[in-house]
């Protein structure tokens, strides 16, 4: 008899639903995210278990490796995709778990990337990278916010960040408190500054960008971190069908539902990858800056319209690019990306 097993997957605990060929519910329980007790569960119906269903939470990576460790075919449901009981006034865990455990018997469960687990690590130490880059930039802006309002003036933010000279306690002597403020400022960045360059300097000696990755250094704005990001996360490039998959994953195709030429609302704006997103962001913010077409480009649309949608314009251009340079292995060409 096969099996079909499925996990409500939340923060301290699961809820495992099992049920037959048939859709019959054959076992339910509510269980800790031990896994003792989840091999323990699981164990007299092992052998017919044709493959169990993890919802793809913010906690995923330690099932799902559990689950394939002990042998099992494992699915990860993608929670944006998958349509939910409709009709129905009540619903919880377990409905949930057996409505999992229906589509993968039914074939038609909505499945998410399994990231491989030997890359993960090194992936999250990169977005640990991002998280740090943030907030070193909400302190620069709250000591630039200080500068201007006691002095009038402006502070660059490579200025602040500079590592060799102190740029900004001079700034503020006369004055105990504002210098005790620019002080704790500076140090704090100085610390982020050093804590960014370790994760910097670890990742570059320990991946490599491979083919076809490598190419995506030749995309203008795109330095070896962008690159690494881009990797990272996007994994196999061949698991987006085209190029529009791709693009969207990566938050930059507007959200809207239209119907007669009139927009009827808008989808989630937040379904794909956010750290895709921030890197073609970053890559338009530097393209513009250093490549000539790209800055031609974002002009032309910031005639048309305001500074925010010309710039997402041209990351848009960015990653279709980059889809391309991944899938074919070739370089950045701008009388393609800007025709």
């Amino acid at each position: 008899m096969r099996l079909y097993a499925a996990f409500d997957l939340h923060s301290s605990n699961s809820y495992l639903g099992i049920s037959d060929e048939k859709g019959e519910r054959i076992f339910k329980k509510k269980l800790p995210n031990d896994p003792a007790k989840i091999k323990e569960a699981l164990r007299p119906f092992k052998t017919n278990i044709e493959g169990i269903v993890v919802e793809s939470t913010y906690n995923w990576y330690f099932l799902v490796d559990l689950l394939r460790e002990e042998g099992y075919r494992v699915h990860l449901a993608n929670v944006m995709k998958t349509q939910q009981y409709s009709g129905l006034k009540y619903s919880d865990d377990k409905h949930d778990a057996f409505w999992l455990t229906e589509m993968l018997r039914l074939g038609i469960l909505p499945e998410g990337y399994i990231y491989p687990k030997e890359e993960r690590p090194i992936r999250d130490l990169l977005r640990k990278r991002g998280h740090l880059v943030r907030l070193r930039t909400s302190l620069i802006v709250s000591l630039q916010n200080i500068i201007a309002r006691n002095l009038g003036s402006r502070l660059k933010a490579n200025d602040v960040k500079v590592l060799t000279t102190d740029r900004v306690t001079p700034l503020f002597q006369g004055n105990e408190d504002l210098a005790l403020a620019g002080k704790v400022s500076k140090e704090a960045v100085d610390f982020m500054t050093r804590q960014i360059k370790a994760i910097e300097t670890s990742i570059t000696e320990r991946i490599k960008l491979s083919n076809p990755y490598d190419r995506l250094l030749s995309i203008p704005g795109v330095g070896k971190i962008l690159a690494f990001t881009i990797q990272l996360e996007t994994g196999p490039i061949d698991r987006f069908q085209k190029v529009g998959n791709y693009v969207s994953y990566c938050r930059k195709v507007p959200s809207g539902r239209f119907s007669n030429d009139k927009k009827k609302g808008t989808g989630n704006r937040k379904n794909g990858n956010k750290y895709l997103a921030w890197a073609y962001s970053e890559a338009s913010d530097h393209a513009r800056l250093v490549h000539s077409e790209s800055r031609r480009y974002y002009q032309r649309k910031l005639q048309k319209t305001n500074a925010a949608i010309a710039h997402n314009a041209l990351a848009h251009k960015l990653a279709r690019a980059a889809y391309y340079i991944m899938r074919d292995g070739v370089i950045f060409m701008p009388e393609k990306a800007f025709a």
